[in-house]
């Protein structure tokens, strides 16, 4: 049995993994019920998909906020509001600091178009075809004090293939993103998650062994 999640989803652009978690709920396959959405950034086009979807939305601007810490406590405050137990990072461009993770400890996910710890950071996509890799990926993980770091919940694996462009190969991840984002949310509302250190135990039935993939 799993309980209903309520989270709160942190945007600042097109909210892509935003609806594809709002397709899921609606479809009644991810129990989650999304209390609020919120952008640091006005023009967001997420707030649109979330405004269509009924959900209630807010604008935090973090250029109003003279501190990184300052605009976090607006964050905490808009969460709490809500009665959030969840966070989820969407494309959310602001890095978190230790006001608003004291607040959610062990209760903000983010998702990460790179199978972590390798190309964290920006444009993920283009270090793995910079490097030459031939496997690239998703990791959807707790977010801690450092960038792209915090205990792995669940990682995706995305063929690369030779004449992929970053652009190409961007959309392939994006949709894996949608799979395990949601994947890693029901977890967590079945109460599945136990974080061991740096190791996060997904408690109950392993999933199905997949055949390996294998790519040159």
């Amino acid at each position: 049995m799993s309980a209903v999640v309520a989270a709160g989803i942190l945007i600042s652009g097109a909210g892509t993994n935003l609806q594809a978690l709002i397709d899921r709920i609606v479809a009644g396959r991810l129990d989650c019920a999304i209390r609020v959405v919120i952008s640091n950034r006005p023009d967001a086009a997420g707030l649109t998909r979330a405004r269509a979807a009924g959900i209630p939305t807010r604008v935090i601007d973090h250029r109003h906020f003279a501190t990184r810490e300052d605009f976090d406590r607006a964050l905490v405050e808009a969460l709490r509001a809500a009665e959030v137990e969840l966070v989820l990072l969407a494309g959310f461009d602001r890095l978190i600091t230790a006001v608003l993770l004291d607040a959610f400890r062990l209760r903000v996910m983010n998702i990460h178009p790179a199978l972590l710890p390798s190309f964290a950071g920006l444009h993920a996509p283009r270090q793995a075809l910079d490097y030459g890799v031939k496997i690239a990926g998703v990791t959807v993980h707790f977010v801690d004090e450092q960038t792209d770091h915090g205990p792995i919940i669940i990682q995706g694996a995305v063929p690369v293939y030779a004449g992929d462009s970053e652009a190409v190969l961007r959309d392939r991840i994006l949709a894996v993103e949608h799979e395990v984002y949601a994947r890693a949310i029901q977890l967590f509302a079945e109460g599945r998650l136990a974080v061991e250190g740096r190791r996060v135990v997904v408690r109950g039935p392993e999933p199905p062994v997949p055949p390996p993939l294998i790519q040159w």
